[in-house]
């Protein structure tokens, strides 16, 4: 790795993984975007409001989220978002595979620990 290319990596690991884990946070129970944004932020997930809202979009396309408008106590009515059938099953495909692969990475990194 070149010095200086960590944030590059990280990126490309988020690009990977963060679809999934805006499922993951539907899982139980409808959120709005922001709400969602500040959380993937929290955790060091997103850098912005920027990179969910075209994600949000995608998964709705997709069929993977479905959405509804409330009203906010706050300001105008906000769109919640909320995992649908074929999200779940998506997300359930995901943890699986995901699974698997970060142990497989693990082993990698760590070195075979049996010899």
């Amino acid at each position: 790795m070149v010095p200086g290319s960590a944030p590059k990596l990280l990126a490309q690991m988020r690009r990977g993984a963060i679809e999934f884990c805006v499922l993951a946070l539907l899982r139980d129970g409808d959120r709005y975007g922001l709400d969602l944004a500040r959380t993937l932020a929290a955790d060091g997930l997103v850098t912005g409001e920027g990179t969910i809202y075209p994600l949000l979009g995608r998964l709705r396309q997709e069929g993977m989220v479905e959405t509804s408008w409330h009203e906010s106590p706050q300001g105008p009515p906000r769109r919640y978002y909320r995992l649908s059938e074929d999200g779940r099953a998506a997300l359930d495909a995901f943890i699986v595979q995901w699974r698997q692969f970060r142990d497989a990475v693990d082993v990698v990194l760590e070195g075979d620990q049996s010899l």
